[in-house]
Parts: structure tokens; sequence; C-alpha cells
């Protein structure tokens, strides 16, 4: 499924992947366009050599709540490297997000699909000079279907029964299609209780792409940020559905992976066709995110993923947040720390930095082209 809009496809194989998550940043401040290194404050392994821009102004991004843990470990560094550094990033969804930066209130937005023709054209209001919002992929990633079910530790489920329990098809925990999946497990005759967001959510986008293509035509609606499925309970961001899934038994929703190990939720293994269920891990959405494709033009660099992969231990639930930002026409204002904090996120420095939270770094024929691509923002 294509998460582009228009353009010829540029095939290109991804090497091994690692994701990205949240933001909640800090931009550098510094009166010279110095270089210097910092250690993130969560321990993070490698240090990152971080350019700090030459006139530091404050920098607003919103959006994906899928980076907020990423960023978090990002703005540990940033802030040690760029004294008195001003960025913000409000977790409000992606949908929301992209609004806000094509209104003009944001520097930057994180979206956990990539922008559609509408998008950009409306874009061309705020990025001057004949600028367009372009798609920046950042973080990587995958979602993970998060349960809590008293005595139930190895869960598998596969696209059609998943997609059947988050439309309200499968009701109890011992249905037939769910014990045919785990031989031997004892399931309980507790109705399900599933949670989904309640916000436009990448996340809501990258898991019905992957019913609509594994369910079997169980799952009857278009990938959609917006949830359409019948029946289940809302929550507001990724934390929102993981505090819900911790707190409620015989429940099931879905996170990226940061929040399911912060919160020490158990994940499903999925039954992909493979000869072994996949577990969710992001070893296994790195051998996924590998074989994705380039198919933006220009800078614009979305990423086509494959939903249905039957490879051995490619984890098929996979996301990316992209960064947006106008590929030219961004504000004279903002412009140096955008392109500052991004070189640093992008870099292998600031990829490694989140690699123990869930994430994987980009891998290098990816970040080399984001690299490229930050460069030419003007």
């Amino acid at each position: 499924m294509k998460l582009q809009r228009n353009g010829r496809t540029k095939a290109l194989a991804i090497g091994a992947v690692a994701l990205v998550s949240s933001l909640s940043l800090a931009a550098c401040g510094s009166d010279n366009n110095t270089t210097k290194t910092s250690s993130t404050a969560s321990g993070a392994s490698s240090a990152a050599a971080i350019t700090c821009a030459a006139k530091q102004s404050p920098l607003q991004g919103a959006g994906s709540t899928a980076q907020g843990n990423a960023v978090d470990v990002w703005k540990a560094a940033y802030g040690d490297a760029c004294s008195g550094s001003q960025v913000s990033y409000n977790g409000v969804g992606s949908g929301a997000g992209v609004a806000q930066f094509n209104q003009g209130k944001v520097a930057f937005a994180g979206t956990d699909f990539a922008l559609k023709q509408s998008d950009v054209d409306a874009s061309k209001a705020v990025c001057q000079n004949g600028g367009q919002a372009i798609d920046l992929p950042m973080v990587a990633g995958l979602v993970t279907l998060v349960y809590n079910v008293p005595g139930v530790d190895n869960l598998i489920l596969d696209g059609q029964t998943s997609a059947k329990i988050f439309d309200g098809q499968i009701t109890k925990w011992n249905d037939p299609a769910i014990a045919a999946l785990n031989p031997g497990v004892t399931l309980p005759g507790d109705n399900i209780q599933t949670f989904h967001r309640s916000d436009d959510s990448g996340t809501s986008y990258n898991l019905t792409s992957y019913f609509a293509k594994t369910s079997n035509g169980a799952w009857s609606y278009a990938p959609n940020k917006t949830w359409q499925g019948k029946g289940g309970q809302s929550a507001t961001g990724s934390a929102g559905v993981a505090a819900q899934i911790k707190q409620t038994s015989d429940s099931i929703g879905y996170v990226e992976l940061s929040y399911a190990q912060n919160n020490s939720l158990k994940t499903a293994a999925i039954a992909t066709g493979a000869t072994k269920a996949v577990e969710a891990t992001s070893a296994n959405a790195a051998t996924t995110l590998a074989n994705s494709t380039v198919i933006g033009t220009g800078n614009d660099l979305a990423l086509q993923l494959d939903y249905g992969t039957k490879a051995e231990g490619a984890y098929p639930i996979v996301l990316v947040t992209y960064e947006i930002a106008c590929d030219k026409g961004n504000s004279a204002a903002t412009l140096p720390s955008l392109k500052s904090f991004f070189t640093y996120i992008a870099s292998n420095g600031g990829q490694q930095a989140i690699a123990t939270k869930g994430y994987v770094p980009l891998p290098t024929p990816i970040a080399s082209k984001v690299q490229a691509a930050i460069g030419n923002l003007s």
C-alpha cells in the first residue's frame, strides 16, 4: 500500500532499521556555530556531535505521540550541548500536527503516515518562495498489540483474528479463532475489552493498513487515521491507551513498542504465514523495514511498507514517523534551529541514542538521504 501521493517510484532497499518515537525537544542555543559532544541523560551508549545554531530561536513542533519517548532522549542530549535551547513538542496526534503545520502554528510536525496531496497543497500557503511540505522519515518503529489477560502470557494473533477483535466480531477470549492460534493455552471465557485511539492517529493508520492487507476482508474499512471499527472504548494518545490496558483486565489495544516497554505490557506475537509466529521486537521490525522502498520524489522521502510480509522473522505492523517541514520557504527566524536539531536527530549519534527505547536506528541508505534533504532545507 502506498504512503505517498504521486510521483515515480524509486525502489531502494533499506538496511537494518530501528525505530524512533516521541518528541518534547530542546533546540540549540549558542552564539557561535560550534560543535559540541553530548551524552544523553538517559544513559545512551553513544555520544553525539551536535552543531548548535549560530542564532537561537524558539522552535515549536506538534503531532505524532509515537515519537514522544524518542524526543525525550533527544531533548536531553540537545539541551546539554546547546544551552538556552527552546524546542517544544506537543503530542496531539499526527492529524492535528499536520493541521497545525499547515496553519502556520508550528515550525515542524510529526506524522506516522506520509502526507496526502491535499496536505501538500495546503502547505503551499505556509511555505514561502514556492515551497511545499515534505516527508522526512526520522523514527522507525512497530505497533504492538498489547493485552492484559490474567494467566495468558504468550498470546498469538493473526491479521484476520485481530481485525475481528477490534471490529467487535469476536467478543470472547476463548473464541475458537483465538483458541486455534493458541493450542494448549487456557483462555478465559470473559468478554474482550478493546481500546482504540480517540484522536486522529498515524498509529491507527498503520494498524488498519495491516488489517486491510491481511484480514481477508474481515476489516471492511480503508486504512484511516480516524478509527472506523465498531465497539470498543477510546483513549487519547498512545500513553492513554497504554494506561487503560494496564488497569483493565481482559483488555487489548495497540501502542508503539516503547509504550509497551515503559508500561510493562504484554505484546502478542503475530502469525504471518512464516514458520513461526513473529515476536514484537525492534529486530524483527527491522527485518520488515529493510525491505521498504522510497516512493517520494526529490527531497520527499515517503516510504512504502510491506504490511503483508511473510518473511521469516519479519514483524508486519511497522510504522515510520516523518518530520514535516517546508522544502523551501521555511521561516527565516526558525530555519537555523530547525536544521540544527534535525541534523542531530538524523545523525548516527541521534539515532543510536534512542535504540534502547524501543526504536531502531535508520539504515544508512535512508539516513543518508534524510541528511542530504535536511541540508537542502531553505
